[in-house]
């Protein structure tokens, strides 16, 4: 689950950037890189938003897809860009805090190399397990695993990735022994699920939704504090394991030594945008969860969750590929 859906993302924040764009006044392109590959084609909304930006403006948008290295090439290019605001990163859980973490030569200072802006959205993930698992709900699943120790496993996206640090943090915490199936991807986790090869995995509700619609997943429980609006049925695991809380998000960051006034400038437009009834709802009905946060608060998210996951990692013995 390292790549989220360019539909959700492309749309929120080239929405939300057209107003920052209009204050640089630069004449520049702005470009928006996302470190990950395309998720098969141009999205509509994204075209229809780039489009409008441009003829409102007079100034290109320029999505730049970079992807290899769990988003470090993307990240990279970022990092070394000239810090006048016209170039910046969409990131995520994985580029801004984990990958500091199993990668210990990247080309950048993780912690320096980037000015937060914003947070754009939480990615809840989901606890799903096969139709043929006899667990109907958490504690279900949990009285399963410990009858069977071993027995079960689970897919993720390969080690170190947000579906693998969502099933050792659930391991942990119930005390449970689920073997761990690596593949190189989420899809690819996600179909064998579905083909029962594997009996659980923990995935974004974004990629699960349709498939737990279909009644060909069953989703036991999402991983944030609060319920989301996609699945208002479905309960968090908190609510069984007190305090569990795994999720993903996605934000936007620039170049370090980017002027203040232009990092507010970008958040205060981004935070506008995503407040709007119209992006919040289709983030409601995608299964992500609309947050966004001033830079400061965003910069302190990045550094708590590299401190747990860090912790974490060291526990597990975890490594990149």
């Amino acid at each position: 689950m390292r790549h989220p859906s360019r539909r959700l993302l492309l749309t929120l924040v080239l929405a939300g950037l057209s107003c920052a764009a209009s204050a640089q006044q630069s004449g520049k392109p702005l470009t928006l890189v996302v470190p990950f590959a395309p998720g098969g084609g141009s999205d509509t909304s994204a075209r229809l938003l780039s489009q409008a930006l441009a003829s409102r403006l007079g100034q290109t948008v320029v999505i730049e897809n970079k992807p290899g290295a769990a988003g470090v090439i993307g990240a990279d290019q970022v990092a070394r860009a000239p810090a006048d605001g016209n170039t910046i990163l969409l990131g995520n859980i994985g580029t801004q805090s984990i990958n500091p973490i199993l990668y210990k030569k990247l080309p950048y200072d993780a912690k320096t190399a980037f000015a937060p802006v914003s947070l754009v959205a939480e990615l809840p993930q989901v606890l799903l397990v096969h139709p043929g698992v006899q667990a109907k709900d958490v504690a279900g699943l949990i009285a399963l695993l410990k009858a069977q120790p071993g027995k079960l496993s689970y897919s993720t996206s390969g080690p170190g990735g947000s579906m693998h640090l969502a099933g050792e943090m659930f391991k942990s915490a119930t005390q449970t022994d689920i073997q761990h199936v690596a593949y190189r991807g989420g899809g690819p986790a996600i179909v064998d699920l579905l083909s029962g090869h594997v009996q659980i995995t923990f995935a974004t509700v974004l990629e699960s939704l349709g498939h737990i619609k279909a009644g060909k997943l069953r989703a036991l429980a999402v991983t944030g504090d609060k319920r989301v609006p996609a699945l208002p049925d479905v309960p968090t695991v908190a609510e069984t394991v007190p305090g569990f809380k795994s999720i993903s998000w996605v934000g936007v960051l620039a170049p370090a030594k980017t002027p203040q006034a232009t990092i507010d400038r970008l958040a205060a437009a981004i935070r506008d945008t995503v407040a709007q009834p119209d992006i919040a709802q289709r983030l409601n009905e995608q299964g992500a969860v609309a947050r966004t946060t001033t830079p400061r608060q965003f910069a302190a998210l990045i550094e708590s969750d590299y401190t747990t996951y860090a912790q974490l990692i060291a526990e597990k013995g975890i490594k990149a590929e």
